[in-house]
Order: C-alpha cells, then structure tokens, then sequence
C-alpha cells in the first residue's frame, strides 16, 4: 500500500536518469493495482514512511469481522473535518478508512433527514476510503473489488444473527 495511490506491486528496483537525480539512489517501481499504466517511483531508502505490505488473508477476514466495532470519528470542530479525513486515508490502514466511511455514512444520513445535500468533499474522501478498502480487501481474500460491499454487509448480517440467536437461548 502506498498512501495517496492505494494497492500497487513492486516491478522492479531501478536506477533514475536524470539531471537532477543521484545516479547511486535505488528506486521501487511500483504499478498501481488500479492503473497498470501509472508508474511511480519511490527510493527505497524511504520505505518505512510510504509504503507496507498488503494485509493477508486472515487479516482481512479479521478487519471485516470487526467492521461492527470500529467506532466513527469523532469530529468536534467542522474546520478539522478534511484534515481527519487526509490522515485517515494517508495512514494507509484500513480500521482508520472504515472509521471515516463510517463517519461519513452517518453525516450522509442526518443531513438527508435535514434536506441537505452532502458536501463534495465528503464524497470525495467516502469514495478514496471506500476504494482503498475495496482494492485491499479484495486483492488480499482473492475477490473481486465489486464484490466487498455485498461481502461485507453479508458477513455483517450474519454476525448480527448469530448474536441475536445467542441472546434468545
């Protein structure tokens, strides 16, 4: 995962030529999973501050199995609301993108009920948070991106059952 870009694979560890660039400096070549066209390149020694390891299988099963415990953000001052969206989808982590959609899902909610209309802005950070997930999610279960809301909601209701079965016995 990069921050800013989503789900990409290395390609290649490369040299840059150029005017301006140290010859002896290693590059990553990452591919966006979303764009094979797009190039980046990230110097390898700065590796800790832009980019992880996609999560595995199993964390992905365990981040979707604890959607229902993730709490929303709390945001008191309007004014701080994109700079808490910028760092939940800078963190690259995928409890800090749900917290924000979750965020942003209730915000949608009340504002339909007042007549509002929600702000570009927040659709503009639901839908990058949303994507992130996704591509994550998917790329990590073997699924395709479209099919995570379905998952999740189904995996969601299923949980809910269950608790609602153990609470009749």
């Amino acid at each position: 995962m990069k921050e800013n870009t989503g789900l990409c694979r290395i390609t290649d560890i490369v040299h840059l030529d150029g005017m301006d660039v140290d010859r002896n400096k290693k590059y990553y070549l990452l591919v966006p999973h979303s764009d094979d066209k797009m190039k980046i390149y990230v110097p390898v020694d700065s590796i800790a501050s832009n980019l992880r390891k996609a999560i595995e299988c199993n964390e992905a099963w365990s981040v979707i199995e604890n959607i229902t415990k993730i709490d929303a953000v709390h945001i008191e001052n309007e004014k701080q609301r994109e700079q808490k969206y910028k760092e939940a989808i800078k963190s690259c982590d995928p409890e800090q993108w749900i917290s924000i959609i979750k965020t942003m899902y209730f915000r949608k909610q009340k504002r339909n009920i007042q007549g509002k209309k929600n702000t570009a802005m927040d659709e503009r950070y639901f839908k990058l948070a949303e994507k992130y997930l996704y591509s994550e999610l998917a790329y990590a279960i073997g699924k395709d991106e479209s099919e995570m809301c379905q998952l999740i909601a189904d995996t969601i209701k299923k949980k809910d059952m269950k608790a609602e079965k153990s609470a009749l016995i």
